[in-house]
């Protein structure tokens, strides 16, 4: 397994530079640099180019995530808007290969966060989706990147809420490129027992994403991290697991997470290093079996 965070832990905006935090999380001794494909396509060549040179001299691995935009709604019963969706994740997936950037996760089969003051038609958004993402695997395979499928809760998203769902959709998108991502903080609401929802996903997990219950860094509430780490060993995962704590409010970060009180207590960027680094250790001793914690 390759351990990793996600670069808004620390910040109040989705569209930053993400170069200031490859050294930063090589040194708290992580693998794995999550960015928003958001700043991402806004890039320029030679930054994205720097980038994935950084990343290679740290020897990080760069990930993207994004929940598209309403205007971009790839599940759109609107063809304009569909057709439109497509072409910007086309733009995406050209950008993150240059940035040297294999995966990309999260609502780019639907858009983030959901409008439920408009009807919903599941059936034909769901039919929407799968012909928009079969197109999209097959241009992301050139580029030799994988598509990953987020399960999230019923408040946020409608038509992947929980494992089941997040693998059927992949299998009838049916392309090698397309897998599922899990999130533990979505599978808090959804699902019945985590363990068994990770075992099911089985070989169709390519991602994971873990936080609290209340988005805090792990190791810092309830959720049964012994058996998220047991049902892993079960299915033999070996990929990224990435770390998407949000504690801070404010911006549009804060805003669009919902996060309308300070649960870092506080804390300065030093104490948020102390506590993240800390919580990769716990992760490490739950998730890996025999880890030895003094290194």
């Amino acid at each position: 397994m390759k351990f990793g965070v996600y670069f808004a832990y620390w910040e109040q905006d989705w569209d930053t530079n993400y170069l200031k935090y490859v050294k930063k999380v090589s040194d708290l001794g992580f693998d794995v640099l999550e960015v928003g494909a958001a700043g991402i396509v806004n890039m320029s060549d030679e930054e994205l180019y720097s980038l994935r040179s950084e990343a290679e001299k740290y020897n990080i691995t760069l990930t993207a995530g994004i929940g598209l935009p309403k205007e971009y709604d790839v599940s759109s019963q609107d063809e304009n808007v569909r057709q439109n969706g497509i072409d910007f994740m086309k733009k995406i997936l050209v950008a993150l290969h240059k940035a040297g950037i294999r995966k990309i996760g999260g609502t780019i089969y639907s858009y983030w966060p959901v409008d439920y003051t408009k009807p919903i038609n599941k059936p034909e958004a769901r039919k929407q989706s799968i012909e928009s993402l079969k197109e999209l695997a097959d241009f992301a395979a050139q580029y030799e990147i994988t598509l990953l499928i987020e399960t999230l809760n019923r408040f946020e998203q409608f038509l992947v809420n929980d494992a089941k769902e997040a693998v059927e959709l992949v299998r009838d998108i049916g392309k090698d490129n397309v897998k599922v991502m899990l999130d533990s903080f979505h599978m808090n609401i959804e699902e019945d027992f985590i363990g068994d929802a990770i075992r099911y996903t089985g070989d169709d997990l390519g991602h994971f994403h873990i936080g609290e219950g209340n988005r805090k860094v792990p190791g810092k509430g309830h959720m049964p991290w012994s058996e998220m780490g047991q049902a892993l060993r079960d299915i033999k995962y070996d990929g990224c697991i990435v770390m998407e704590p949000f504690v801070r409010p404010g911006g549009i970060v804060g805003s669009d997470i919902k996060v309308w009180r300070d649960l870092s207590e506080n804390a300065d960027e030093a104490k948020m290093d102390a506590d993240i680094k800390e919580s990769l250790q716990f992760v490490k001793k739950e998730f890996l079996k025999n880890y030895n914690l003094v290194e």
